[in-house]
């Protein structure tokens, strides 16, 4: 007997490292417990998904303080020296883990057109779903959240 597996949805809507990572380890962690798990990237978070995307993600501190020239690059190197602290693996590699592990990376049709993005600058593997598409699989979530 073929069991149906309970699905998972996450949506990113951020290129930054503090709105790209939640969905990716929420999204790799639902893989993990056997849940079918997907991750749509709407508006900035289209260009997490785009090649060398996840590279160039920053992080721009709250407040004043991110309006400061050339504090998100100080506050990004510093970031990322605490994440490489904590053994927590960068951008690019818990994509390519979460694509390993069976998580689905989706791009939004109408981000996608409204930006005029060549489909070949996506991610390998990332496919392209309407709005609705995602609608019709969120309905069927037992989790979605946006994060």
């Amino acid at each position: 007997m073929d069991e149906k597996k309970d699905k998972a949805g996450f949506i990113c809507v951020k290129d930054t490292l503090d709105g790209a990572y939640p969905s990716l380890v929420l999204g790799i962690n639902a893989a993990r417990l056997g849940m079918e798990s997907k991750i749509f990237y709407s508006f900035m978070g289209l260009n997490m998904v785009l090649k060398g995307g996840a590279e160039r993600a920053k992080f721009i501190p709250p407040g004043v303080m991110g309006a400061i020239p050339g504090m998100s690059t100080i506050a990004t190197g510093m970031m990322k020296k605490k994440i490489d602290k904590a053994n927590i693996p960068s951008l690019e590699e818990l994509q390519e883990m979460a694509q390993l592990e069976g998580v689905e990376l989706i791009a939004c049709k109408m981000t996608v057109d409204m930006m005029e993005i060549d489909e070949e600058k996506l991610v390998e593997g990332v496919v392209v779903w309407t709005a609705e598409d995602f609608l019709k699989y969120a309905r069927e979530c037992k989790i979605c959240l946006f994060t």
